[in-house]
């Protein structure tokens, strides 16, 4: 099954990925999903914190 999502490598030291496999794997998720969601928590913190982000007048960079 092919996706249309964009892709992002992420560099991370091994003590820190073991951990986030841990917890994922607590959680139910995989580690991609894990730090989805953490991303996601992350912005909706920023948000509530900042107003919400516009990205109306972003340009598309992801061609």
């Amino acid at each position: 099954m092919k996706d249309n999502l964009p892709r992002y490598t992420l560099r991370i030291n091994r003590i820190t990925l073991d951990k986030l496999e841990y917890i994922a794997e607590f959680n139910g998720r995989s580690k991609n999903r894990e730090i989805e969601w953490l991303i996601r928590r992350h912005i909706a913190d920023f948000e509530k914190e900042h107003g919400r982000i516009d990205l109306s007048e972003k340009e598309d960079t992801c061609n």
